[in-house]
């Protein structure tokens, strides 16, 4: 399995409060909203890679997926 890319993101803190309330309300953390959201934009534009794995469901991964 590949390992996922690490990445710095500088966001307007008035943006990372308004996503950070709303992965609050979808169960989801800061890292998985940014990643819906830019996966809903791939797919929105017909720019989803083909060979990308599906996101992980939300909760703790079972321990034999941990890293």
């Amino acid at each position: 399995m590949a390992e996922r890319k690490k990445l710095l993101l500088r966001l307007d803190p008035a943006v990372h409060d308004a996503i950070a309330r709303w992965a609050g309300d979808d169960l989801r953390s800061v890292n998985a909203q940014i990643e819906f959201l830019l996966r809903r934009a791939l797919d929105d534009a017909g720019r989803s890679p083909r060979d990308a794995r599906p996101m992980r469901r939300p909760g703790r991964p079972p321990a034999d997926e941990e890293s």
